[in-house]
């Protein structure tokens, strides 16, 4: 029965790969006669895969379109691609973010442990609404390269192309850089990585599309302490019309009960970090602190308000002035 089950994935998998098969190369790829193909394929229809046959001396087998979505099946790759895309999902604006969010767990649940470690160790933060135009694309393999890079808190050996040369040095006769990896982030549809560049003694954001990381890694590292300790605001303040940027005289920040993907594609220009599943950070700015506090109010959840002090008075006196709407009764204040 095992070889059985191996044999219906291993020609599950040959359907996947190209649209049509013809019945003998299957019987030969398989080591099987085609009667056996036969039969395993009537079992692939009674998992629910749509499996045509097509008759003649030319005929062979087609997997097609079904009325129901039944077991799928992915290489490694493909698993580390789905899980990257429906972990970035918060940041496309399509409105899929809940369903991404199930989906990915439902996903990780069925990954083998060498696949799962992957996946939980990419960690993004999404700063600021997506980008409308489409922007360079990263490799899925350098991405989760990067946060194994993070997560082990070992130091980052990698090419950097694409950037401006310094002393005219092109980039293949560049030495590679030497960085402590920090976070994964997102801006505007494009990925970078936080790190501690070692070689410039100083913080720096590299695009992760021109990153091609370097084998073996260095030497593991005691993380140090992002200016002002937090990583979505600095990384924030860096780019031009971002809520850390100074553009609002008022800001503030809050612990949303409520899961990032659905914070982030209601937040404007807010910073959305994760801070569970259900659970996440928003810094966000405004031009008055009623405004600003009656803008966290629009989200349907419990929050935390965690400063400043300006905030909390805004927001006790909005729930003064909505609880006086409910009775009404005039406020007062």
């Amino acid at each position: 029965m095992a070889r059985t089950s191996a044999r219906l994935l291993f020609l599950l998998s040959l359907l996947q790969a190209r649209r049509d098969w013809p019945g003998q190369v299957l019987a030969e790829r398989l080591e099987v006669s085609p009667r056996t193909v036969r039969r395993d394929v009537d079992r692939l229809r009674e998992l629910g895969y749509p499996v045509v046959a097509a008759k003649g001396p030319d005929g062979g087998y087609r997997l097609d379109a079904g009325a129901e979505l039944p077991p799928l099946l992915f290489d490694d790759d493909q698993a580390v691609a789905l899980a990257v895309a429906l972990r970035t999902a918060a940041t496309t604006g399509a409105g899929i973010e809940e369903a991404a969010a199930r989906a990915l767990n439902t996903v990780r649940q069925v990954m083998p442990a060498r696949l799962r470690h992957r996946v939980d160790a990419l960690h993004v933060t999404a700063v600021g609404p997506a980008e409308t135009q489409p922007g360079p694309q990263a490799d899925p393999r350098v991405l989760v390269a990067l946060s194994e890079a993070v997560h082990a808190r070992e130091v980052l050996r990698f090419d950097y192309t694409g950037a401006t040369s310094e002393a005219g040095q092109s980039d293949a006769a560049k030495p590679p850089r030497r960085a402590e990896p920090h976070h994964l982030v997102t801006w505007r549809g494009r990925w970078y990585l936080l790190a501690w560049d070692l070689d410039r003694d100083d913080w720096r954001t590299f695009r992760a599309d021109r990153i091609a990381p370097r084998t073996p890694r260095g030497p593991r590292f005691t993380p140090r302490d992002v200016p002002g300790g937090d990583v979505a605001e600095f990384v924030a303040g860096r780019f031009q019309g971002s809520a850390g940027g100074g553009d609002w005289p008022c800001r503030g920040e809050v612990i949303l009960d409520l899961p990032a993907p659905v914070v982030s594609r209601y937040s404007r220009d807010g910073v959305v970090e994760a801070l569970g599943p259900d659970r996440c950070r928003l810094l966000l700015g405004a031009w008055s602190w009623p405004g600003l506090a009656a803008t966290i109010g629009r989200f349907d959840g419990d929050f935390q308000v965690v400063g400043p002090a300006e905030l909390k008075d805004a927001c006790a006196n909005l729930a003064r002035r909505y609880a006086d709407a409910a009775t009404g009764e005039p406020s007062g204040i």
